[in-house]
């Protein structure tokens, strides 16, 4: 291979963000372009050297036979996607190509959909990039050539570590930049090349996951372990006697949705969950995405010491505090309760390391999100419904493949503190339609009001649906439920069409869905043409090659009352036809949830409350068991939740 062209000194640079890395062939280095791909950062123009003293002309690290390896592993076996998704990104590969293939494989394992020759290669013939990528047989190659799906992880740090290199003398260059530019100031210029190095330290990949005992460690001393778990409780004890008579615990395989308005004690519940399965020797992967490591060691170690939070905090505590705490530390030291606080967790990131946790010495027994809003979904997602719908799908996924319960907490709007009873239901998870909407069929071309659809029980119904880029394709509606009663709103467009739905429910406009209640007169929203009602019984219909879809205005939106409203789900696509609108399937969170329980303290909206320092726990849904209510003592100053017995 000829050698790349001999680089030259740094001569200018951009003040204006981070600009790095020498050209080496079209190639820039630290945060490189080679063959139109970023390799690791920032790119730029600024090339290496060693000043007016000559010239080096080198090739920057990297390893195509760990890259290759890596991904031949990830291509056999989904552990090895676990690893690497831990370790690297697609900007940490050398090769173009390599990082299409990274990028097309984890997109599936996100999906919870198999990743191999097959079907990687028609992810990337989606992306547009399977000919750069070098088509099938390049993938059949990278799995032939594979040499041990067990030094997967080993692959992953020999593919970061030349990727980090690479950006170290990315860096290294623009610092050099910077000394030959005679900057004025010098202390400025010192914390800035330093800041420069510290980002690419932070760049490696870091375990945020940290255990319960070392937390508290840090302040006291180890904890005990405590607790055997009831012979009756067939799951993952929960340690609210009421709550585990109804669901005789977290079962295996199980979502689990927990529900509440801001101040119920959503946290504190988990934590009080948690903290018991991990007393019960259950290894318990706590994800926090609100609250840091200690915040929730204290929480927990105020619940069990029964110690007042706000002593606690400002560290002003009794001689008998000391005392209940040294017996908290005793008792719950041990628990195999860990806490990641990522603040920026995906559902791959969440899968990634409950799988590594699953699959360690120990095992894994329960996964808790506190919680779903906070969640960071796919960044081109159409809209934030779709984005927590996908989000909660994963996290049931995750469930089913490591067969254990995930509780994911979830906070509730404010629509229904309108309501004279305020106890949350089902419907405050979702938007909906009336039940006279008509979904367009695909296989029969007839219209069938979503309450018939309902009713019927039937599944797996092929219906009409728009892709993301707006054409019409055929889909698959799973199944429609009612969701209870709710204040509707009709929606009227110029074309006579209207539609009626709760004041949230998505509709499509020009630029993305929007909620019924934030139209108005004038808007577009998206409808068929009318020529679809003509079209005759066939996959799909003529019109559809030319006209997609028809961007109608809206007249008015009026409210209608209240009646029985219902939903449907739309997998991948989303999206249905009710009256010739193009709908959402609202991506309900409780649409994956096997349980789904909402915590309502009466106290919170009413002071004098008669019920003060209770809490109830609704069922409201339970897939494979009754719906119904359990009661829980609720200490605030202690942020703890018990048995009633124990007040």
């Amino acid at each position: 291979m000829a050698s790349p062209p001999t680089p030259n000194l740094p001569t200018g640079r951009s003040r204006g963000g981070a600009v790095s890395g020498s050209t080496r062939g079209g190639s820039t280095l630290g945060g490189s372009t080679r063959g139109g791909s970023t390799l690791g950062g920032t790119s730029s123009g600024a090339s290496t050297g060693a000043g007016t003293r000559g010239t080096i002309s080198r090739i920057p690290p990297h390893s195509f036979e760990a890259e290759e390896s890596l991904l031949g592993a990830m291509l056999l076996s989904r552990d090895a996607v676990a690893v690497a998704i831990e370790e690297v990104g697609p900007d940490d590969f050398y090769k173009p190509s390599h990082a299409h293939v990274f990028a097309a494989v984890t997109t599936l394992y996100a999906r919870g959909e198999p990743a191999d020759a097959v079907t990687v290669a028609e992810e990337l013939r989606r992306a547009g990039t399977l000919e750069a990528s070098g088509g099938t047989s390049a993938l059949l190659s990278l799995q032939a050539n594979t040499p041990a799906i067990s030094s997967a992880s080993r692959y992953a740090r020999i593919v970061q570590e030349h990727a980090m290199l690479r950006r170290l003398i990315g860096v290294a260059y623009e610092i050099a930049e910077i000394g030959y530019e005679l900057p004025t100031d010098v202390v400025a210029a010192l914390d800035q090349a330093e800041a420069m190095v510290f980002e690419v330290a932070q760049r490696r990949s870091s375990d945020t996951v940290r255990s319960l005992k070392e937390l508290l460690t840090e302040s006291l001393e180890h904890l005990e372990y405590l607790a055997d778990r009831d012979e009756t409780i067939t799951g993952v004890p929960t340690g609210y006697t009421d709550l585990d008579h109804e669901l005789y615990g977290l079962q295996p395989s199980n979502f689990v949705v927990v529900g509440a308005r801001p101040s119920m004690g959503k946290t504190a519940f988990a934590l009080g969950l948690a903290s018991h399965a991990a007393r019960s020797g259950i290894p318990v992967l706590f994800f926090s995405l609100e609250m840091s490591h200690l915040e929730l060691a204290q929480r927990v170690l105020c619940a069990e010491s029964r110690v007042d939070a706000n002593r606690l905090r400002n560290g002003k505590l009794a001689e008998s505090d000391w005392s209940k705490i040294a017996g908290a530390i005793g008792r719950i030291g041990t628990a195999p309760l860990h806490i990641d606080d990522n603040p920026n967790l995906t559902v791959m990131d969440i899968r990634a390391k409950a799988r590594r946790m699953k699959s360690a010495e120990g095992g894994l027994g329960l996964v808790v999100v506190d919680y779903l809003q906070l969640m960071t979904g796919r960044m081109s997602a159409e809209s934030r419904q779709v984005e927590i719908s996908e989000i909660s799908r994963g996290l049931k996924i995750l469930a089913r493949e490591l067969q254990i319960p995930v509780l994911a907490l979830s906070q509730l709007s404010r629509n229904l503190e309108g309501r004279a009873d305020k106890r949350p239901m089902l419907a405050d998870l979702r938007e909906c339609l009336s039940g006279s909407a008509r979904i367009r069929r695909a296989d029969t071309n007839e219209e069938v009001t979503i309450a018939a659809l309902a009713r019927s029980g039937e599944r797996d119904i092929p219906v009409w649906s728009l892709d993301d880029s707006c054409r019409l394709v055929g889909s698959t509606m799973s199944e429609a439920w009612s969701t209870g009663r709710r204040a509707v709103l009709d929606v009227r467009l110029a074309s006579g069409r209207v539609v009626r739905a709760t004041k949230n429910h998505p509709l499509l406009g020009p630029d993305g869905w929007r909620p019924v209640s934030q139209l108005a007169a004038g808007d577009r929203i998206a409808a068929v043409p009318p020529r679809l009602g003509e079209a005759p019984a066939v996959p799909r219909p003529e019109w559809a090659t030319a006209t997609e879809v028809a961007w109608e205005s809206v007249l008015a939106v009026t409210p209608a009352g209240t009646e029985e409203v219902f939903d449907a789900r739309v997998p991948g696509t989303h999206s249905f036809f009710a009256n010739g609108i193009v709908s959402h399937n609202s991506g309900a969170i409780e649409q994956d949830a096997d349980v789904v329980m909402f915590i309502y303290r009466d106290e919170i909206y009413n002071p004098d409350s008669s019920d003060r320092g209770t809490a109830e726990v609704l069922i409201a849904k339970h897939r494979n068991g009754p719906t119904g209510v359990a009661k829980l003592s609720f200490v605030s100053n202690y942020a703890r939740f018990g048995n009633l017995s124990q007040l």
